[in-house]
């Protein structure tokens, strides 16, 4: 099952990838993540493992499995039969810049789960590319 949300954000790329890479602050511009450990430090890299608490979910580990720094990052997520692929994309756009965010689950329980959560995903999706529009447009 997929997700998609895109925003267009009054910033340049450059400020939007700052905020957006900082994971550890998420907490500070998004309700949708509650708590952020980083178990490897440093922005994001290849194999970095960041552990996120979000409300109504259970605590994942997320492991950066592709990077393109500057533009964007893929992680993944996995749980008994399902595995969550999540990518975070920053591109120049003529307004500023454009920020998209894709979740996909699979896995033999990965569309069941994704029905299931799909209300509690769009919104998730949609308040975190609010939160980085915000942080990255204010001071």
């Amino acid at each position: 099952m997929l997700f998609r949300t895109s925003i267009i954000i009054d910033a340049a790329p450059e400020r939007v990838w700052a905020v957006y890479t900082d994971v550890a602050r998420w907490p500070e511009w998004t309700a949708s993540v509650t708590a952020v450990t980083l178990l490897d430090p440093g922005p994001p890299h290849l194999s970095q493992r960041v552990r996120i608490k979000q409300p109504k979910l259970p605590p994942a580990v997320w492991t950066v499995t592709g990077i393109d720094a500057g533009r964007s990052w893929t992680w993944t997520a996995t749980a008994p039969f399902v595995r969550t692929v999540a990518t975070h994309t920053v591109e120049p756009h003529e307004r500023g810049t454009l920020m998209s965010a894709t979740l996909e689950q699979s896995g033999p329980l990965g569309r069941l789960i994704g029905k299931l959560a799909a209300g509690l995903t769009d919104r998730y999706l949609a308040m975190e590319a609010e939160g980085v529009k915000a942080a990255s447009e204010g001071p």
